[in-house]
């Protein structure tokens, strides 16, 4: 199954194509309600509609031809790099693995906010670029800009996020071979649109919070294990040096782990050469072996995970955590910190509702001036 099917790959595929399907629902929500109401012009609304889409389907497009290039060069000049080493790089990449997927399994649990954080930042982006225009209205630059600005914010916007699922499933990735990449991204990709049409539809919010809080639980349970096969394969490699042979050759029984270092053994159940484990290896990290790193390293794992939980929860109930503000006050006064901690500094909903206002009407202004110019040259 991990040859065929990897699970990691697939939730880091479904949460990043359900955030871009709700940066485009944004977009499109933000039209219709500025232009696509009766009485409005719907042939500007139809064309600024279809530069959406466009924008979103070339990101798309181009961030599946990087992604294509980077599994081509990867497995085609990477091979030969830690054959010679293959438990300590397992041990490093799925130590890479498990940082990511747990970065990305808490940005899962607070997708419900993702429609409202992604709108602070669209308005953001619209309000910059009418700063930019109002500097520069007589540029040629800043006119195209103003005419195609519904195209570049989803290019721009599915662009990043395309090349952050790159970079994410190339890291969860690392020790798998090429033939686990394609079902898991197809099936992430149908998941990540269905969960997200669902929500632009106004579908049940509780029931997809639940599926979404299973789904997080299920990409913990992967993460712990890579966290323990992590801590396994770096003791493995230690043990393979000293011993100063192959040790997988021995098989099951004495001589095949080192006895020191060793809290349980089994003879049987080996996901390297028994049928049927490597799926429990792949899922949940289990091993016949099991070793005093590996077996902390799980339990100091959900240690932290749900001390990181409680943080959120936290500042879900307070609205920030201890000492946020003065940290974020100090690093706006140090000039290496400072756009950091404004892209940190977050829009109140008020001041998003007033953004948002003040763009739709600049953005009805500009519709008005887009069909002049389009008469015109007609």
């Amino acid at each position: 199954m991990a040859n065929v099917f990897g699970v990691q790959i697939f939730f880091i595929v479904f949460r990043e194509c359900l955030e871009a399907v709700i940066v485009v629902s944004v977009l499109l929500s933000f039209l219709k309600q500025t232009l696509g109401q009766p009485g409005q012009d719907q042939k500007i609304y139809k064309r600024l509609e279809r530069q959406v889409w466009v924008g979103a389907a070339s990101g798309v497009l181009l961030c599946l031809v990087i992604g294509g290039a980077f599994i081509g060069v990867f497995y085609g000049l990477g091979k030969d790099i830690w054959s010679e080493s293959e438990d300590l790089w397992e041990g490093i990449f799925y130590l890479i693995a498990t940082i990511i997927i747990t970065i990305m399994g808490l940005a899962l649990l607070r997708i419900n906010k993702t429609k409202e954080k992604w709108r602070g930042k669209i308005a953001k982006a619209l309000a910059e670029r009418n700063k930019k225009q109002q500097t520069s209205t007589s540029s040629r630059i800043g006119d195209w800009s103003r005419r195609y600005v519904m195209f570049i914010l989803p290019f721009i916007t599915l662009l990043r996020e395309g090349v952050e699922a790159v970079v994410f499933v190339g890291g969860v990735s690392l020790g798998l071979p090429a033939t686990a990449f394609p079902l898991p991204v197809v099936c992430g990709i149908i998941a990540g649109l269905t969960v997200g049409y669902a929500i632009y539809r106004g579908g049940n919010v509780m029931s997809i919070q639940i599926f979404l809080i299973v789904s997080t639980c299920i990409l913990y349970l992967i993460a712990a294990g890579m966290f323990s096969k992590a801590v396994w394969s770096l003791q493995y490699h230690v043990f393979a040096v000293k011993v100063g042979s192959d040790v997988a050759e021995e098989g099951n029984g004495p001589g095949s782990y080192d006895i020191r270092e060793t809290v349980y053994h089994v003879n049987c159940c080996n996901p390297e050469t028994d049928d049927g484990w490597d799926v429990f290896n792949a899922i949940l990290g289990w091993q016949n072996t099991g070793t005093y790193g590996s077996v902390i390293a799980y339990n100091m794992y959900w240690i932290g995970i749900l001390a990181t939980i409680g943080c959120m929860l936290y500042r879900e109930r307070t609205g920030a955590l201890p000492l946020r503000q003065r940290a974020l006050a100090f690093m706006l006064k140090v000039p290496v910190l400072r756009n950091y901690a404004k892209r940190k500094q977050e829009m109140s909903r008020e001041e998003v509702d007033e953004v948002m206002r003040q763009i739709q009407d600049d953005t009805r202004n500009d519709a008005g001036l887009f069909k002049t110019e389009v008469s015109s040259e007609n």
